[in-house]
């Protein structure tokens, strides 16, 4: 028909009256109508009113503006009865036709255009769906909802979930010839849409602004700024934008799930900072409950929201609150995998590559660059003090350390004309690129002493070199043994980075001596490993005597140093065991007495801190029973020191005396090959038919370089290893 070739054809219901004033009417006889189209070819499709404007209202909501176009030189073809018989069908197959109009081709309703020139036609929906999906070439930065992300080989995830978010339901095609049912959007209260999940976590946020208010203030003033977590100004931006948001059906949608993870787990923080320190138990189990909820609020929509907005920096940093939250309630098993999921975060929006290869701003550079060496550290750390492998690879990463500037309050033009400072003026950008180094020879030590292989005893005398050398690579405000404290009156935070950093060294150097503690050598060749565990250890002991709990947020900002990742009691408790009747071992003793003491005062601590306790306090008392059973069996034997000696000891042996006067070999249990002296050599070798002191279970194990400490709850475990440990002593 000649109506065909010109545009397309409408066929209206028509009502009862009209059929019958035309008995007559063939479908050779067109009659027009006398009212001009006026909606654009997007909103006709949809049935929606059109603003008549180009764009309209509608298209330009949906992202789609260049799709509006009025419906220009439509005709109408006379009415037909609504219910009719099977027609001949078109002469424009349903094959070339975009999806989205295949699905309507059947509908007497929706007008079917001619495709005899495809690439000419402005209605060609197909060819711009297809264009919007591949015009990301593969391994570049492609904006989602204002986040860049980062795409490896034959990853498009988030840029498909961004695109359902951005754009309804219709303008997706679902199959190859959809329903007409399809392409209508759910609403977002229905259970499969993806927003009931977001109505969920609005729920859970507390009724009052001027809560929400006072805990994020709260977070920002006495946290942030110590551990370098969210930029204040741009965080508050975002913040009077969400309160800003109407509560209607529309800008439900405009709420970044990505920004309100971020909110809920400072939220989660700020709720234990508000609970005063000294409060009744009640009191500190509500805000406990309080904090738990809106952990777990946290949680969920870290995970829900890369599948519907794809990934954001402001997801990492939740990812990162999240993994510190954990370390400060230590509960690491969990915290090793937030980390993970954090880092692959980062990963899909590019951080791994420098921002410079990236031609970003200075500004964000710097700022992409500190938040992924606390990334790294913590993946490095917590994969170490777990046994388990880590998530960053450094063979695909392309890096660069941060320098010592400040440029989160400037302009990008300012931030691109500032000077990095020398060492003598620290910013808080010096924390990261020491942690970060230091976070490279803990990998290190991952790699080489606890892989599928063990190494020479060389090679861990290697890498404490490496160690030893970052720790005299260290300013002077950050020294091991006295550092210079007069810039902490003008840089408050330079005392709590260098908690974190001195806390961090004692960490990597007992975890990389640790399997040599137990060991003896005719050479006395482990001597190195078995004082360092000592240096550090008493080290890390003395950080947690001296800690005085002011006020709630020191308590947590202290909580987030590497000492939550092991406990240096334990390891003075083992040393102990192993060598009872030393003259060190008496301190020691009243060293753990007086921590243990505390930590059982202390009404903050929890399950895995009293477990640790319990762990402590097995230890002490093995070695007590030891030194009394000792002191018995002196008492009882009426043997002269002389002829004490049986066969098989170290010759010379009987002129050594033990600490408190007594001489070697008196009971039946002790061994002088065990003996230690103060500042002598650990093991003494026996001849051979003598007792093998590696022979047991756990000495055996604890010598395996890939061993970790048993769970701090598994008190049976620890008491069969304490009991074997010092059946050999």
């Amino acid at each position: 028909m000649a109506d065909s070739a010109q545009g397309c054809a409408v066929l209206p219901t028509p009502s009862p009256r009209s059929l019958q004033s035309l008995p007559q009417h063939t479908p050779s006889e067109p009659r027009k109508r006398g009212r001009q189209a006026t909606a654009c070819f997007q909103c006709h499709v949809r049935k929606q009113k059109c603003s008549e404007e180009r764009p309209c209202l509608h298209c330009l909501r949906r992202g789609v503006p260049d799709l509006c176009v009025r419906r220009e030189g439509v005709q109408v073809h006379d009415f037909k009865p609504k219910r009719r018989r099977k027609t001949k069908e078109s002469p424009v197959t349903t094959s070339k036709l975009p999806p989205l109009l295949q699905a309507s081709s059947n509908d007497a309703s929706v007008p079917v255009q001619t495709r005899q020139q495809p690439e000419e036609s402005p209605y060609s929906v197909e060819s711009d769906v297809e264009e919007s999906v591949t015009s990301p070439r593969v391994g570049q930065l492609w904006e989602t909802r204002g986040a860049p992300s980062f795409f490896g080989n034959s990853y498009f995830g988030p840029q498909v979930a961004a695109t359902m978010i951005d754009a309804p339901a219709p303008d997706i095609p679902t199959g190859a010839n959809p329903s007409r049912r399809s392409s209508i959007a759910r609403p977002f209260r229905d259970e499969s849409g993806p927003f009931s999940q977001l109505w969920d976590l609005l729920g859970l946020l507390p009724r009052r602004k001027s809560t929400i208010d006072r805990l994020v203030d709260l977070f920002l003033t006495d946290i942030n700024w110590k551990i370098d977590a969210v930029h204040p100004q741009t965080f508050r931006q975002s913040y009077v934008k969400f309160w800003k948001r109407k509560s209607g059906f529309d800008d439900v949608t405009t709420v970044d799930l990505r920004w309100l993870a971020l909110l809920f787990i400072i939220l989660a923080i700020a709720v234990m900072l508000d609970c005063p320190q000294r409060c009744s138990p009640e009191l500190q189990r509500e805000c406990e409950e309080s904090s738990l909820r809106f952990y777990w609020a946290a949680r969920r929509a870290v995970v829900i929201a890369p599948s519907f907005y794809g990934e954001s920096t402001d997801l990492v940093r939740a990812g990162v609150l999240i993994t510190r939250y954990l370390i400060h309630s230590r509960r690491l098993s969990e915290s090793w995998l937030t980390v993970g999921f954090a880092s692959r975060i980062a990963m899909a929006q590019g951080i791994h590559v420098d921002g410079v290869r990236w031609g970003l701003p200075r500004k964000s550079t710097e700022t992409r660059r500190r938040l992924w060496c606390h990334l790294y550290s913590l993946d490095r750390m917590i994969a170490l003090a777990l046994g388990r492998p880590y998530s960053i690879s450094d063979a695909q990463c392309l890096t660069e350390e941060p320098e010592n500037v400040w440029v989160d309050d400037m302009t990008d033009q300012d931030a691109l004309q500032a000077v990095s400072q020398s060492l003598d003026d620290p910013t808080p950008a010096v924390l990261s690129f020491y942690s970060y180094r230091l976070s490279k020879i803990i990998g290190s030590i991952q790699e080489q002493c606890f892989g599928n292989y063990s190494a020479s005893y060389d090679k861990v005398v290697a890498l404490d070199c490496e160690l030893v050398a970052w720790r005299d690579s260290l300013p002077p405000y950050f020294w091991l043994q006295g550092p210079d404290l007069s810039l902490d009156a003008t840089h408050s935070f330079l005392q709590w980075h260098r908690l974190y950093l001195h806390t961090n060294y004692h960490f990597a150097r007992i975890t990389l001596h640790r399997p040599y503690l137990l060991r003896s050598s005719i050479t006395n060749r482990f001597e190195r490993s078995r004082e360092a565990c000592l240096s550090s250890a008493c080290a890390d002991l003395k950080t947690r005597l001296e800690h005085r709990v002011v006020d709630s947020n020191e308590n947590f900002v202290w909580s987030l140093g590497a000492h939550q990742l092991f406990n240096s009691g334990i390891v003075l408790g083992i040393m102990a065991v192993r060598d009872p009747y030393s003259s060190r071992t008496a301190a020691i003793l009243e060293d753990l007495e007086a921590y243990c003491e505390k930590q059982n005062s202390d009404i903050w601590v929890n399950e895995f801190g009293l477990a640790e306790t319990r762990v402590i306090e097995l230890c002490i008392a093995k070695v007590k029973q030891k030194r009394k059973d000792l002191a018995a069996s002196q008492q009882q034997s009426s043997v002269p020191a002389s002829t004490s000696l049986e066969s098989g000891q170290v010759e010379g042996a009987s002129s050594q005396q033990l600490p408190n006067g007594n001489v070697n070999g008196q009971s039946a249990e002790y061994q002088p090959a065990l003996l230690v002296a103060p500042d002598e050599q650990y093991g003494i070798p026996q001849a051979d038919g003598d007792s093998v002191h590696f022979d047991s279970v756990w000495p055996a194990v604890w010598q395996d370089q890939s061993f970790s400490f048993p769970g701090a709850a598994d008190l049976e475990t620890w008491q069969e290893m304490i009991n074997t440990i010092g059946t050999h002593t």
